[in-house]
């Protein structure tokens, strides 16, 4: 029953992903904003909705410190796994915006979230900063690409008739909370079942949450990016994990700390904390040098994030 639940769940997802891809570039369209932008936003958002759902639950539970472990596991998959899996189907050539704007944000994020957390706490005055930071980046993301989006309509004369844009419109939000439904759903099912069958081989809680749960909880990221990819909407596949990254940060960390305040242990800032920061740093040669993201690139940075499961392992047993 579990491969079945396994065999479901990737379907599921895959479906989900394809879905997603298809009404975030409906959206894109309709409401004049780039793809990047609706990756950075509506996608980022959409897919990384069940962390901010496991986050709450844990605070508000009496275990606010999973909500830790949650977003730094999540942000080291999304750069090293999902990033470099998606290259490795189909190699990104970056924004400019990536480059300039979203990544250097994304960078202040994560080094923002050490920052608050070196006193082992992220208190609720912080998480209103978070929170705070979020939507004047959010606002200025839409503002901006609509003015930039509506220029470049202009030149090209373009124009969509008011049905038109009505039945678009509606067929694009469809296809957009289908695939989050699929999404959640999938994997949802996909790490039940890979939960089960691990067990079967009598691998130890710990190793299947640094291992199985790891990857499945980054399923979502990991589907909507490669099916953006496969597409060849490479912009809302960057600007998905771009934005997962900040959206962990600013949002699910955020508003959970503002429900109660997220203890940080000393073991976390003295290994996964640094773990997240190197990642998130190794990203700066791959994403700067050179003209694309290649093969090459993404075989380093899924080299990285088996490097970090064998150590986590290593040290679980000891």
């Amino acid at each position: 029953m579990e491969y079945l639940w396994l065999l479901l769940g990737l379907i599921v997802l895959i479906i989900g992903g394809e879905f997603l891809v298809r009404g975030a570039v409906g959206i894109a369209t309709i409401f004049k904003i780039s793809p990047l932008v609706v990756g950075l936003t509506v996608v980022s958002f959409g897919t990384s909705a069940p962390e901010l759902l496991v986050s709450l639950q844990s605070a508000l539970n009496g275990n606010p410190g999973i909500a830790i472990g949650n977003v730094i596991g999540s942000n080291i998959a999304n750069l090293a796994l999902v990033l470099g899996v998606t290259v490795l189907i189909f190699p990104i050539i970056a924004e400019k915006q990536t480059k300039v704007i979203d990544f250097p944000f994304m960078i202040f994020a994560t080094l923002l979230f050490y920052l608050f957390a070196l006193d082992n706490v992220i208190a609720l005055w912080e998480g209103v900063v978070f929170v705070s930071i979020l939507i004047s980046y959010t606002t200025y993301l839409v503002v901006n690409s609509r003015k930039k989006e509506k220029i470049k309509l202009a030149n090209l004369d373009l124009e969509i008739s008011p049905d038109e844009n009505k039945d678009t419109k509606l067929m694009s939000i469809i296809f957009l909370l289908g695939g989050f439904v699929g999404l959640y759903f999938g994997s949802d099912w996909f790490v039940s079942g890979a939960i089960d069958i691990a067990k079967t081989f009598h691998l130890s809680d710990s190793v299947i949450g640094v291992t199985v749960v790891a990857i499945g909880t980054s399923a979502p990221e990991l589907v909507a990016s490669t099916m953006a990819a496969m597409r060849k909407q490479t912009d809302i596949s960057v600007g998905n994990l771009v934005g997962s990254n900040i959206f962990n940060v600013f949002a699910v960390l955020g508003i959970t700390s503002i429900a109660k305040p997220i203890g940080v242990s000393d073991a976390v800032l003295s290994f996964d904390m640094y773990w997240m920061l190197a990642i998130s740093l190794l990203l700066v040669p791959i994403l700067y040098f050179g003209s694309k993201i290649g093969r090459l690139k993404g075989a380093i940075l899924i080299s990285s994030y088996l490097i970090y499961i064998v150590v986590i392992v290593f040290r679980t047993m000891g």
